[in-house]
């Protein structure tokens, strides 16, 4: 029996532009989004009817309905399979889990079916898109337009999660200002992860000031991140509530992440690198 697996890796938005609104109530983005390598799993396989099982460390509340985005991505494909999604990233924390695990989902069985061509994942939500790309890449529009950066610097970084929900609708409904300059139109080449860094203080996510106001606990991860040795720079990913420091040194990045564990032992928290 075929069994494929694939890696679904937590995507951070580097920058978070919100430029616009659309008339059907969809926001305009223009975010820079690399993949880490710490993520989940997804294993597939042949079946006489379609089933998922979730396990891991983070599997607590997730469904196994047709709610769940891997369900909705193996339905495109109208071939049961019985799946099994490791679960290592936390849920709505603005890291792409979900979306992630459904762009891997649909690698892995259009690897099992050999179908060539890969169905359409609009219907999967923003994220989705890109995720099918895993690697460093302009996002506009509403999701739709990605765009590889080619010869992007890969960026040592911890990732932190304080355990609190923040709903993306809720946080794009609070954002005061819906018309936010985008990033520049051609992208700087960077030479070394500091320029990247130092490019990347003059950008923004225009969503931390409204996720802030509905979980005050980000706005402490960012103050224990900023704290850490060594970090040079601090930002939330996606709509929160996780969020991200940048260090010179994977080194750095570990002890940093150590000491995050041992001052907070229930939030989540990984040293990870970037690209």
């Amino acid at each position: 029996m075929s069994t494929l697996k694939a890696f679904a890796p937590a995507k951070v938005n580097l920058t978070l532009h919100v430029t616009g609104q659309r008339a059907d109530g969809y926001h305009l983005l223009d975010s820079l989004v690399v993949f880490a390598d710490v993520g989940d799993r997804v294993t597939v396989m042949p079946a006489e009817k379609m089933s998922l099982e979730i396990t891991g460390p983070m599997a607590d509340g997730v469904p196994t309905d047709g709610s769940n985005l891997v369900m909705k991505a193996a339905d495109l494909f109208g071939v049961p399979v019985r799946m099994l999604l490791s679960k290592h990233l936390p849920a709505a924390a603005g890291i792409g889990g979900g979306s992630s695990d459904a762009a891997a989902t649909v690698l892995a069985i259009a690897d099992l079916l050999d179908e060539k061509r890969l169905p359409d994942v609009s219907v999967l939500g923003a994220d989705v898109r890109v995720c099918l790309l895993r690697q460093a890449a302009r996002m506009s529009g509403i999701g739709e337009v990605v765009e590889p950066v080619a010869g992007m610097p890969a960026l040592h970084a911890v990732l932190v999660n304080p355990g609190v929900d923040v709903p993306t609708p809720v946080v794009f409904k609070a954002l005061a200002q819906k018309k936010n300059a985008p990033m520049p139109k051609r992208l700087p080449r960077w030479k070394d992860a500091a320029a990247l860094t130092q490019w990347l203080a003059t950008q923004r996510n225009d969503l931390e000031v409204p996720a802030i106001a509905r979980a005050p606990a980000i706005a402490e991860v960012m103050e224990a991140l900023h704290g850490c040795d060594g970090v040079t720079l601090t930002r939330m990913s996606g709509s929160g509530a996780t969020c991200f420091g940048l260090f010179p040194t994977a080194q750095a990045a570990a002890q940093a992440a150590e000491r995050l564990r041992q001052a907070q032992p229930t939030w989540w928290v990984q040293a990870t690198r970037l690209s």
